[in-house]
């Protein structure tokens, strides 16, 4: 089966963790967006009466279904490529890890949008980095900590044991952001979770990611996405 994938074309934002699932499972799709015509035929889609119509992207269509929010996309393509295991109770700790992924995320852009979506970064300067200090203080050592704690307690080299899942590509992204967005504050972070950051190089090391992260159709990090450098909030 061919995917259509459904997401802002010059961000990773949310998408980043549905391609990384793709790009790991060798999986055929399309990144309709970047097209021309595409982010049109996106909204369009959102805007459709009727039927059951995406909220927000990402969103995924396969075959007649249009999957919307991240963990809910995960969970589909997970059970179908490998990327979770048989058992319902494996998948449905695999979801509830993705879940939490979610929040987090969440918490990662309320530091730079801490009073609403639709105002700049710099008309809540000031709020943003109260935020970001409990963030960082408080909420990324709960987070990181829950997560290496979780890696510690698996049978093998991922969090759900020997196998790779897609908590393990999210974990690797979540990585990967923080240290774009907070550099100086990841090099503390990182001293206590070293389970974290050896998942992180496994996966960065696996050969459809290397070869993902090293083309085109990996996009940078910049100040547009979820994951955001400024200065100021690097406390």
């Amino acid at each position: 089966m061919r995917y259509d994938l459904y997401y802002w074309p010059t961000i990773q934002g949310r998408g980043e963790y549905v391609r990384l699932a793709l790009e790991e499972t060798g999986a055929a799709y399309v990144d309709v967006a970047r097209g021309k015509g595409g982010t049109a035929a996106m909204m369009k889609m959102m805007d459709g009466k009727g039927g059951t119509p995406p909220f927000a992207p990402p969103f995924l269509k396969a075959g007649r279904l249009v999957i919307a929010q991240v963990a809910n996309i995960l969970l589909y393509l997970g059970a179908r490529h490998g990327l979770a295991p048989k058992a319902e109770a494996g998948q449905l700790w695999l979801h509830q890890l993705q879940l939490t992924v979610t929040d987090f995320v969440a918490e990662v852009h309320d530091t730079h949008h801490p009073i609403g979506v639709s105002l700049y970064y710099e008309d809540q300067k000031a709020p943003a980095k109260k935020r970001t200090a409990e963030f960082l203080n408080e909420r990324v050592p709960k987070y990181l900590g829950y997560f290496e704690k979780v890696l510690a307690g698996s049978s093998g080299h991922y969090i759900g044991g020997r196998n790779l899942s897609y908590v393990d590509l999210s974990l690797f992204q979540l990585v990967d952001g923080m240290r774009y967005a907070f550099p100086n504050r990841m090099k503390t972070f990182e001293r206590k979770i070293p389970g974290l950051i050896e998942l992180h190089d496994r996966v960065a090391t696996r050969p459809n990611i290397k070869a993902y992260l090293s083309s085109e159709r990996r996009i940078a990090f910049n100040e547009d996405g979820i994951f955001r450098h400024y200065k100021a909030l690097d406390l």
